[in-house]
């Protein structure tokens, strides 16, 4: 029988390389989007085709805590567990610090950090039934030290999700391990928008002189879902290329 995981954000990015990644290990898939109907069919047509899998696509807005519970709900009614959860999705309102709002950081942190907690809450009690889990949380190296003053909102959110790393990995010890991936450049959509001068500048502070792909970040993410990684719990690793 697979092993059950639930992306969020899961159609995108570094979170379809996570989907990918997942089933390459043979893993049932829970995928969440919010706007990508579309590539969520098409993932679990792509995926279902190459692996010994199911994939089940679901349509949630993380901003409403009643679509996440009823997200949850299906995974469970279709797999009867969840094995795996990757606290994936985000965004980021870039705007200068002046012109920021209230209503940009709430929306900010309801994704990258309230929707976190929601799902770390619902999963993890379920977890505990098995008493067997792992969570990943997918922070930023700007919750640890690159901070960016138009991206004051998402600096704070991916800082609160390693505390929320932190403190999940207590709540639900000892059966579920918890665990938090800090990224640093990555090509993803959200960064080819970036000036030219600006991404060189950046380059330069990296060691291996690179952005990521989104394949480095996914491969670590499914090995601290795995058994190779039982002894580590409430880390934070970077995956930076050594920013510094």
């Amino acid at each position: 029988m697979n092993k059950v995981a639930l992306v969020t954000g899961g159609t995108r990015g570094i979170g379809e390389a996570i989907s990918r990644e997942f089933a390459k290990k043979g893993y049932d898939i829970i995928i969440n989007y919010i706007n990508s109907n579309e590539k969520g069919e098409q993932l679990k047509e792509q995926l279902e085709g190459m692996y010994a899998i199911k994939v089940l696509p679901i349509q949630a807005n993380l901003e409403n805590e009643i679509e996440i519970k009823d997200m949850v709900e299906k995974a469970i009614k279709e797999f009867g567990r969840i094995d795996v959860l990757v606290n994936n999705a985000g965004i980021v309102i870039d705007k200068e610090f002046e012109e920021k709002t209230v209503k940009d950081w709430k929306k900010t942190l309801d994704v990258n950090l309230i929707a976190p907690f929601v799902l770390t809450k619902l999963v993890g009690n379920e977890m505990m039934k098995q008493k067997k889990g792992a969570i990943v949380n997918i922070s930023s190296t700007n919750g640890i030290n690159t901070y960016y003053p138009t991206s004051a909102d998402y600096d704070a959110s991916k800082a609160g999700l390693i505390s929320l790393t932190y403190d999940s990995a207590v709540q639900y010890a000892p059966y579920v391990r918890v665990n938090c991936i800090a990224p640093g450049w990555v090509n993803t959509e959200m960064n080819q928008e970036l000036p030219e001068d600006f991404v060189k500048d950046e380059t330069e502070k990296i060691l291996v002189k690179r952005f990521g792909e989104p394949e480095e970040i996914a491969k670590v993410v499914t090995f601290l879902a795995s058994e190779e990684a039982s002894f580590i719990n409430s880390a934070v690793i970077k995956v930076d290329g050594g920013w510094y």
